[in-house]
């Protein structure tokens, strides 16, 4: 199922982050927040609740968006990208 919803052109490796909104609406919720790990845990990706009504995990949201583009720019040594990459 992920690779039917992330294409990408260039890159393998895509951050992605499985995010479930409105956490503030818990008697409204249509999945479970153990589905919502589960599903990350087999896609390979964190797993994060927000509310932006509340301000819930939104600021750590963030922090994850930028941490996860920081993990997934670094070159794997045995597969750069190009023949001027150089990694020390």
């Amino acid at each position: 199922m992920r690779d039917q919803i992330v294409r990408v052109k260039r890159y393998e490796k895509v951050p992605l982050i499985l995010v479930g909104n409105k956490v503030d609406l818990e008697s409204e919720r249509e999945v479970s927040g153990a589905d919502g790990r589960a599903l990350a845990q087999e896609w390979g990706c964190p797993f994060m609740e927000t509310s932006a009504k509340s301000k819930t995990m939104v600021d750590e949201l963030f922090a994850e968006i930028v941490r996860q583009m920081n993990y997934a720019s670094l070159p794997e040594k045995q597969d750069q990208c190009c023949t001027t990459c150089v990694v020390q």
